[in-house]
């Protein structure tokens, strides 16, 4: 290969080369964990402990009901003996309905759970998501990405927004607060 022919080979590559330096010099990135903003913005720590409340609560119902039907078992042993074997499989059949069903409502207790998280933290990740937006613009981000959903193995904390969203967010949501309590009261 000729020296001409080399030079205007690299001169080839160096054009193609500095262009895609360029703009990767220009391509600015950050980080944030979603699931930590989520938890520990005032909003979500409200919508968790409320939803929290609610499983609680039925669990307490679900485990009462659990309760009864071990009572009425441990009834349906003790009389066993006593009873007609049409009887003992009828009973048996009844409670094993009852189990059946209280297995029913737990999981449907589950779904009706999932479908109020899921109601409950729309509006907050939607308004994390405007706020890493308005974050990027300001700063002239390029991506950012989830820490957890993006493959990030390793990255510095100085990328990481994570808790200046949280900050952001927080002090968005009490300059909007007040304005609702100063509201003129119907009498």
């Amino acid at each position: 290969m000729s020296l001409r022919s080399l030079l205007a080979a690299f001169a080839a590559v160096l054009s193609l080369a500095l262009p895609a330096a360029a703009s990767a010099a220009d391509l600015k990135l950050a980080y944030v964990d979603l699931q930590r903003v989520l938890l520990e913005v005032d909003d979500g720590k409200a919508a968790k402990a409320s939803l929290q409340k609610w499983l609680d609560d039925r669990q307490k119902e679900i485990d009462r009901e659990q309760e009864a039907l071990r009572k009425e078992k441990d009834v349906l042993d003790k009389q066993a003996s006593a009873m007609s074997e049409e009887t003992k499989v009828q009973k048996a059949t009844e409670l094993q309905k009852k189990v059946m069903e209280l297995a029913q409502k737990y999981e449907r207790s589950r779904a009706e759970a999932a479908n109020k998280e899921r109601q409950a933290m729309e509006p907050i990740v939607n308004r994390i998501d405007q706020i890493i937006a308005t974050i990027a613009e300001r700063d002239g981000l390029s991506f950012v990405l989830d820490k957890r959903d993006s493959g990030i193995v390793f990255a510095l904390s100085q990328y990481d927004i994570s808790n200046e969203v949280i900050r952001s967010y927080n002090t968005s949501a009490k300059k909007t607060a007040p304005a609702a309590k100063d509201a003129p009261v119907k009498k």
